[in-house]
């Protein structure tokens, strides 16, 4: 009898619980098929998204005030490229060389906007000057890089660490320019292949991080203006993203940075990516960069650097030699 009713006590305890998951799990699906049908109008920017380009940076003076290609510039840049690319041609003198054209992917197409420069404000395509402040902080990066005392004090690529095209911003050049974009109704996630780096951007308006914590990609947060997705990003680190310095501009952003990126689609296959940088200690003003990506049925494949870099090793041994040799040279016959 007592275990009857203890059997009972125990199974109507059982259906109860049961019960009280089974509402809650059908709450928060419920909940979620609402948080989905709430943003049913946000535009889905998934996939893989491929951004190297033969459009350069800055424009080039031939262009003049022309922000467009006409269709024989175009079809030149573009025959152009595929010429090059993996056709591999000895280093200059006195240059060691680097990786041959088999492993360099810059791309073969210009901007399906079909523009003269990536940078379109200044509205006359190029990066406007450094400040004074600017000039100074990125002569002591290049001495402090030439005597290259320890790993600190080479880049963040060098390193390993971030840059080459991930930025953040993103920008072509070198190989491995593939991003793959992950949205939920609360997150999006810039998932680069270089670096085989993932930033996460909430886009629930969470505060931005105390200033005492500096990341180096900063401290993204996100919203959705229309069919536009807009990340601002601040928080940097003093050393800078490294990916400006890679295209061959030497510069590099600092902790003041903040940067705002702007995406929407332009058809199925084409992204539009623009993104400004304001760094007041740095440039004279804020400048702007539009660019396009192109899908890709390509996969993102890990991406290993730091594994093999022998690279940063052989930069610390040839300053050692340097070294050695000056001492030698200043006292000859003294080994």
């Amino acid at each position: 009898m007592r275990r009857s009713i203890a059997e009972s006590l125990v199974l109507s305890a059982a259906v109860i619980v049961l019960s009280t998951v089974t509402a809650l799990g059908q709450s928060k699906t419920q909940a979620a098929a609402n948080s989905a049908a709430a943003r049913s109008d946000i535009p889905d920017l998934q996939g893989v998204w491929g951004f190297a380009t033969v459009t350069p940076l800055q424009r080039p003076k031939e262009y003049g005030g022309r922000d467009t290609l006409t269709p024989e510039e175009k079809a030149k840049l573009e025959d152009q490229a595929v010429r090059d690319q993996f056709v591999d041609r000895p280093p200059p003198p006195g240059n060691p060389g680097a990786y041959n054209r088999f492993w360099i992917d810059s791309g073969t197409k210009v901007v399906a906007t079909g523009r003269t420069s990536l940078v379109v404000d200044p509205p006359d395509g190029r990066i406007p000057p450094l400040t004074p402040q600017g000039w100074d902080r990125q002569s002591a990066l290049e001495a402090r890089a030439k005597v290259a005392s320890g790993p600190e004090d080479l880049t963040t690529w060098d390193r390993c660490i971030l840059g080459f095209n991930a930025g953040p911003p993103l920008i072509g050049g070198g190989y491995n320019a593939f991003v793959q974009l992950v949205q939920t109704s609360d997150y999006v996630v810039v998932h680069t292949e270089m670096v085989h780096d993932a930033r996460i951007v909430p886009l629930n308006g969470r505060p931005s991080l105390p200033a005492s914590l500096r990341h180096w990609r900063g401290a993204s947060t996100g919203r959705w203006d229309g069919d536009t997705l807009i990340i601002e990003t601040k928080g940097f680190r003093a050393e800078g993203t490294g990916t400006l310095s890679l295209r061959g501009l030497g510069l590099s952003v600092d902790e003041n940075l903040h940067l705002v990126e702007r995406v929407r689609r332009l058809d199925a296959d084409t992204l539009l990516y623009e993104y400004t940088i304001n760094d007041p200690t740095v440039w004279t003003k804020p400048w702007t960069v539009s660019m396009t990506m192109e899908r890709s049925d390509q996969p993102i494949y890990e991406y290993a650097c730091h594994e093999g870099n022998y690279g940063m090793r052989g930069i610390l041994a040839g300053a050692r030699a340097q070294e050695k040799f000056a001492t030698e040279d200043a006292a000859p016959g003294v080994r």
